[in-house]
């Protein structure tokens, strides 16, 4: 027997619903499944089909729901909210140190502190699978788009549990090789000798907006959307860049510039939904991990 959220809607038809309802192309809404755009097209036409009404309307705007489909949807949205809730309660009743882990970070602590610190952690729990979502973007936990997040904000949603590690610090840097410094007059840095890195579009990083305020147009003589890519062409010469200090003080290729900005300064946050944090795995990976980072703080709060 099949579980019906209506006349002829099957469980096994709501991941497509939800996802041409939140992608709104067939393409967008395959990547999503993990399935080819055909399959996808033939699915929703067979359903449709099945129901004897239209579901979507197609135009150049992408797929909108009918009224119908609005229906479907808040249908499905209600049985996968329902089904989240129950995978949580489930795994938060886990206490083995072992399975799958996944955790979501940004580019910049995926490459420069966490490697290690998996290393660390895989040695001391080799059953447990780590699998890293490097994402500027904030993943839903309550989805469990991942299971441990680390954030450089307190997380607001009171169904997430937080622990706060440390401050993060920034500061502009140029070439290791490179001359002067980059002065303050008054409240403002001087950029009229230096070439600067920016961004090629808004970002979610905070470094982002600062220097679309603060650095006049005709300084940026390169933009990318990468810190990584940003300290490389630091160090390839191409100009300067505003960076977190955990990221470029460890380059050799690089060096400080000015002082750490004060107005800049975040916090790193490590995450988990309220649910999971006595799960054994996730409650491990918040302490080994977590206590790693408070060790090294200094370091990213800009101590030199």
């Amino acid at each position: 027997m099949n579980a019906n959220t209506g006349p002829g809607i099957e469980v096994a038809d709501l991941p497509l619903i939800l996802a041409l309802t939140r992608e709104r192309t067939l393409a967008r809404a395959a990547e999503r499944l993990d399935v080819d755009l055909s399959t996808v097209f033939r699915r929703l036409n067979a359903l449709e089909a099945r129901l004897r009404v239209r579901l979507f309307d197609r135009s150049a705007r992408g797929y909108q729901l009918t009224e119908a489909g609005q229906r479907a949807a808040s249908a499905a949205e209600r049985v996968e909210t329902e089904l989240h809730a129950l995978d949580r309660e489930i795994t938060g009743r886990d206490q083995q140190l072992s399975g799958v882990l996944r955790i979501t970070a940004s580019e910049t602590l995926s490459y420069a502190v966490l490697p290690r610190l998996f290393a660390v952690f895989r040695a001391a729990h080799p059953r447990i699978q780590l699998v890293l979502s490097i994402d500027n973007r904030m993943l839903d936990l309550s989805r469990r788009e991942a299971d441990v997040a680390l954030r450089v904000q307190r997380p607001a949603d009171p169904a997430l549990f937080g622990r706060r590690l440390t401050a993060i610090a920034w500061a502009f840097y140029g070439p290791a090789d490179g001359r002067g410094s980059l002065r303050r007059e008054g409240r403002a840095f001087n950029f009229a000798k230096h070439a600067v890195i920016g961004w090629d579009e808004p970002a979610l990083v905070i470094a982002s907006e600062w220097v679309a305020r603060h650095v006049p147009a005709d300084r940026i003589t390169f933009r990318s959307n990468s810190l990584i890519n940003q300290l490389q062409g630091v160090s390839a010469g191409i100009g300067i860049a505003l960076l977190p200090c955990y990221l470029a003080d460890q380059d050799p290729g690089v060096r400080r510039i000015s002082g750490v900005l004060p107005d800049l300064t975040s916090e790193l946050w490590i995450v988990t939904h309220q649910d999971l944090k006595h799960t054994a795995r996730i409650r491990t990976f918040l302490g080994v991990v977590g206590d790693a980072i408070v060790a090294e703080r200094r370091r990213f709060e800009g101590a030199l």
